[in-house]
């Protein structure tokens, strides 16, 4: 359950280091106050929320079994442990 958080939590950070990176390259000052104004960090938030947003809805499209398939749970055979199967 942690690694998708993870993964939600760097999708949400990208606009945020592309802007750092950009800030480094253009020698602009990192951590400079000047370099963070409201409305470029409003649009960054907003960068995030969408990407997060798409990712989601991409994620819940696109993972899982596929349509119609049946899951047979995992059982012994012969004292071995077959381990559950989508078909």
């Amino acid at each position: 359950m942690i690694r998708p958080a993870l993964t939600e939590i760097g999708i949400f950070l990208i606009p945020f280091a592309v802007y750092a990176l950009f800030l480094v390259a253009s020698r602009s000052g990192l951590m400079t106050l000047s370099s963070w104004p409201v409305i470029i960090v409003g649009r960054l938030l907003l960068g995030s929320l969408l990407l997060v947003i798409l990712s989601l809805i991409l994620l819940a499209q696109f993972s899982g079994a596929p349509p119609h398939s049946t899951y047979f749970p995992a059982h012994l055979e012969n004292g071995r442990l077959v381990p559950g199967v989508e078909k």
